[in-house]
This record gives structure tokens, sequence and C-alpha cells, in this order.
């Protein structure tokens, strides 16, 4: 099977603050444009984004249902929501926690950037609701 190879990768940064030499929008460069998008499709709503109801995970959703909800059955919803959105990473592992205690949600996740010879990645993030 041949080996992905890849250049760098660079998207724009959402914070659209001004470089201070160019003028141009600042960029975020390979590990930390990746991270960022890791990131903002976990926090996309389903249905959120115009003309893909597709994307997205029910994260949010589950923030004030704690509870009730299945940590698997999330997990799930955020590798499949990975495999098919970020074709940048392959992914090693997803964990996913509710924590009733704090009524907040861990996740990390741990990938491999394809192409790039980069050690595996690890994002770690915890999602509160904004009302409580």
């Amino acid at each position: 099977m041949p080996v992905k190879r890849s250049r760098s990768f660079r998207d724009i940064s959402l914070s659209f603050k001004r470089h201070p030499i160019t003028n141009d929008i600042t960029t975020l460069k390979n590990e930390d444009a990746i991270k960022k998008s890791v990131i903002n499709l976990i926090r996309t709503r389903i249905g959120e984004r115009f003309f893909n109801d597709l994307l997205g995970t029910s994260v949010g959703d589950t923030l004030f249902e704690l509870s009730t909800f299945d940590n698997d059955v999330l997990r799930e919803e955020v590798i499949s929501l990975l495999k098919n959105f970020e074709p940048r990473i392959d992914l090693t592992n997803v964990f996913v926690e509710g924590q009733d205690d704090t009524n907040s949600l861990f996740i990390q996740i741990e990938y491999d950037i394809t192409g790039l010879p980069l050690p595996t990645q690890n994002i770690e993030f915890i999602l509160q609701p904004s009302r409580v």
C-alpha cells in the first residue's frame, strides 16, 4: 500500500486578527490548523452548517442531559464525524466521559497527521454548558 504524502496544511485563523507585517489575516499551520479544525467539528451541532445536514455532533445537546446519555454512542458519533469530515488525520483513540458532578463533558482525541512525520497528536478539552 503506498504511503500517503502531503505538503503542509494551512487554515485561516477564525480570530481574524491582522498579521502585523503583511496586514493579511493570520493563518494556522499544520498541527495547529488541524487541531482547531477537529475542535470546531466536534462543537458544531448537527444541521448548524448550511447545505450539509450531516456535519456536526450532538455533543452540545448532551451537555444538559449528562445523566441519561451513553458515552459509547457519543464516542462513535465523534469517530464517524472525524473519519468523514477530517481527511488529514488518522484516528488512534477517542475517549468521551460525562462528568455529572461538574456538569461537563471530557473529550480526548489521539490521531496521526496524514503525510507529515509528526508525533501522535493529543487533544483534551472539557465542554461545559453556557447556562446551568
